[in-house]
């Protein structure tokens, strides 16, 4: 048979055999449902809960920085254009897509935000902001479907990006290739601005058209 401690609830019968009454508040906020202590907590303490729970979260998400920092400057990948790869650019919408028979290559072209309204708005030069990327693939033959090509590998990324000020020197264009996630050299860079103004010069040196 189960007893109670008398400092604990000396209200209660301790003889033995005699049961507790099935609910009895003792002293302190302390409640006894057959003979088991249970806290009971007061509308003031029922109070305080939620709020030092929001208190907890909010120091926690204070510690985050911390524990989670913004890639330094010494971490972004950059070409020596000073050219980097955009953020979410995986996210953008297509341009159009392209191959080159002498490479064996499959790419696919994409534009953010304001490079694609200057695309539907067929205007000749793009604005400062403007950034297209090209997305380059090894060309194989399909296994599933007879004279299809698909992408295989893939082989480096590209990014024009618009700064009249900045790139003044090549047109207003800063070029960026990108193979395994780093930079191609900048013996490689070169060739990009003489190729794009040779060919490309009287549609704002891009060689993509927007493919409606």
């Amino acid at each position: 048979m189960n007893r109670v401690a008398a400092f604990e609830c000396p209200a209660l019968d301790l003889r033995e055999g005699v049961a507790p009454n099935p609910a009895f508040r003792g002293a302190r906020g302390v409640v006894w449902y057959n003979t088991r202590r249970v806290r009971h907590r007061s509308e003031k303490e029922n109070s305080i809960r939620p709020l030092s729970a929001i208190v907890v979260a909010l120091l926690a998400a204070a510690w985050i920085p911390f524990f989670f920092p913004a890639a330094s400057a010494a971490e972004i990948v950059a070409a020596p254009t000073g050219v980097t790869i955009p953020k979410g650019y995986r996210n953008w919408q297509v341009v159009a897509p392209s191959q080159r028979d002498d490479k064996n290559e499959i790419r696919v072209i994409l534009g953010n935000n304001i490079a694609m309204r200057a695309l539907r708005a067929k205007r000749l030069h793009f604005p400062d902001g403007a950034i297209l990327a090209k997305l380059a693939w090894k060309r194989v033959a399909s296994t599933e479907f007879d004279n299809t090509f698909v992408p295989g590998e893939p082989l480096r990324i590209e990014f024009m990006e618009k700064d009249a000020e900045k790139y003044a020197d090549t047109g207003g264009w800063g070029f960026g290739r990108f193979v395994n996630g780093g930079p191609a050299d900048e013996k490689e860079h070169g060739t990009c601005w003489p190729c794009h103004e040779g060919s490309v010069k009287g549609n704002d040196f891009v060689f993509t058209r927007y493919a409606r």
